[in-house]
């Protein structure tokens, strides 16, 4: 797997997190292939507030964003059997800042708060949702599913 994690702010708080592990063990329970391919930048809030409003058209700053390249939908099992080809599964941006004041209004710690915001935005480019209440009840259980094994596992922020 190709991670990539561009630190474009607040990268000696985040560097400290396991990062690069939780996205490998999150791909892992998704079942994505080994040539899957993701980015996750940390952005200032003014970043990720021009992002919402160019592509969600919506005000001010927001916690994760996602963009899949790659469909969801793409026949996995071609694309494991082509090991020259690259899933680019997608990007994830993730405003710390907002994780932040979220711990406050949540009572988590930035850890388990970046973690969250990260398992959100990976499940999104593996084809899950929220928009619907029953897709909701279900991204949510899967979320509290990875972090609940992440924390088994010894991983943190669960």
């Amino acid at each position: 797997m190709d991670i990539q994690i561009n630190y474009e702010y607040r990268r000696e708080d985040l560097e400290a997190l396991p990062i690069g592990d939780l996205v490998r063990f999150v791909l892992a329970f998704e079942d994505r292939p080994f040539n899957t391919e993701v980015s996750v930048s940390f952005v200032t809030d003014g970043k990720i507030a021009e992002l919402n409003g160019k592509y969600r058209h919506k005000d001010g700053p927001t916690d994760v964003l996602s963009f899949e390249c790659d469909g969801a939908d793409d026949d996995l099992s071609a694309m494991t059997l082509a090991q020259e080809t690259v899933f680019e599964l997608g990007d994830v941006v993730i405003a710390p800042d907002v994780a932040e004041r979220q711990t406050r209004e949540f009572g988590t710690t930035f850890e388990e708060e970046v973690s969250l915001l990260l398992v959100h935005g990976l499940l999104h480019l593996c084809g899950y949702d929220h928009m619907e209440d029953d897709e909701a009840e279900v991204m949510e259980a899967r979320e509290a599913e990875i972090l609940k094994a992440w924390a088994a596992r010894g991983g943190e922020g669960a």
